[in-house]
């Protein structure tokens, strides 16, 4: 018999993996509720149509087409088939893709940290241009990362209108987008790769040099704004791009909160199809997984969608798969997130083990999170079982436990033990 196997691209993720990545999404879940965000769900079909052309045409390649209901082909001509071109065929045959936002199928190639199922916890806000929007996605990683224990990461900002501003000075108008796809490469395949690529794309020796020094601007977020702010006096759109991103930094330092994690990287230049203004990139430092969250502001992405007025909206999300394995790499789970139950009721007997349900009622009424062994067993294997589903504390009822009203109540990590009553119990795990 043939042993099931996944899908590439796919995992299983057993109790230990479910209760960390548990703790990720909590974690994520109390912050955007803290600054004042709302759930909302999709459903994990969308029509193509809704879906096509909103991503530009590498997100177009990405997506998982669903075939129609019944017999897809029955209206297909031979001729047509024989085409063997599926961009004509597909909207035929397939009415309907895989969502492509929150949890998401994209027909990408497998590799760590890019996988073809996966979570993005997302947060938007859309109707209003003000840049305290962008400051709270600033204040949200933060208050994200400190609740998961990550202390070393970078968030990268940028502008379109910076982009839009070194296309300016260097003469690139009209030839825009494959300098941005060019320089987002920069700190996976260094200058001179970048340089070769964009030789080829008819850019000369002297853009390139102009490019370069704009690109290698050193100092804090302030220094590179003034740099900037004299080289692009004739372009509307990089000063546009420079006063925003002025803006973001004033307003964080306004609300109390210091940029020492936000870097202004001129090079980023993520979302070139859809994003507007700013741009964000997260990466955590030391580790091997690439970015593990971003977004930006999009000025005419509601208007795709059939809204008529068009909206402005900015946006970002965080790629909990991505963030899993970069916590592992780092080793910062906190021991407690495998912890399912906080008590487990030991006994000797059948006698016992009915006293301990009467005990196991009370536990669960008081809100502890507890369970009773199932079977008659030694109590060694009892405690074992408590060790290796890693339960904190465990209750022992014998013959004198029932007599007495008190029980034996032992912390199983620090091997204390005392004889409590129940109410005695509850008050302590409960303080």
């Amino acid at each position: 018999m043939e042993k099931p196997s996944l899908p590439k691209g796919t995992r299983d993720f057993g109790p230990a993996t479910m209760a960390k990545r548990q703790f990720i999404l909590d974690n994520i879940r109390k912050v955007f509720q803290k600054y004042g965000f709302l759930p909302l769900e999709t459903p994990s079909m969308e029509n193509l149509s809704t879906l096509t052309g909103k991503y530009g045409d590498e997100g177009d390649q990405l997506l998982f087409k669903i075939l129609n209901s019944g017999d897809f082909l029955k209206d297909i001509t031979p001729q047509r088939l024989e085409t063997k071109n599926s961009k004509l065929l597909t909207p035929d045959i397939s009415e309907k893709g895989l969502r492509y936002d929150l949890t998401v199928w994209r027909a990408d190639r497998p590799q760590k940290g890019r996988y073809r199922e996966f979570y993005q916890c997302d947060a938007d806000v859309v109707g209003t241009s003000s840049l305290i929007c962008e400051v709270e996605i600033i204040l949200m990683i933060n208050e994200v990362f400190k609740g998961l224990g990550i202390q070393d990461y970078t968030i990268k900002i940028n502008h379109r209108g910076v982009l839009n501003g070194i296309a300016d000075v260097i003469g690139a108008k009209g030839n825009e987008v494959p300098m941005f796809v060019a320089i987002d490469k920069l700190d996976k395949i260094g200058e001179e790769k970048v340089k070769e690529e964009l030789l080829t794309k008819n850019f000369s020796e002297k853009s390139l040099s102009t490019l370069f020094d704009l690109l290698n601007v050193k100092g804090s977020n302030k220094n590179k704004l003034g740099f900037l702010f004299t080289r692009f006096e004739n372009s509307p759109s990089g000063q546009k791009g420079l006063h925003d991103l002025e803006e973001v930094f004033e307003l964080l330092e306004s609300y109390g909160a210091t940029d020492d994690h936000v870097e202004f990287d001129v090079a980023l230049a993520r979302g070139l199809s859809y994003y507007t203004g700013c741009i964000f990139e997260v990466k955590i430092n030391n580790v091997s997984i690439g970015s593990v969250s971003g977004g930006g502001r999009y000025d005419n992405l509601t208007q795709a969608f059939g809204d008529k007025e068009n909206l402005s909206g900015v946006g970002f999300s965080f790629g909990v798969d991505r963030l899993f394995d970069a916590m592992e790499e780092l080793n910062v789970f906190p021991k407690d997130t495998q912890v399912s139950s906080k008590v487990l009721l030991c006994h000797f007997d059948e006698a016992s083990f009915r006293y301990g349900l009467g005990v196991l009622a009370k536990l669960r009424k008081a809100g502890i999170a507890s369970e009773i062994y199932p079977d008659q067993a030694k109590l060694k294997k009892q405690l074992d079982f408590a060790n290796k589903k890693m339960i904190p504390f465990t209750i022992v009822i014998g013959s004198d436990e029932m007599n007495s009203g008190e029980m034996a109540f032992k912390d199983m990590e620090k091997g204390e033990q005392q004889k409590l009553t129940v109410d005695e119990i509850v008050r302590k795990l409960k303080s």
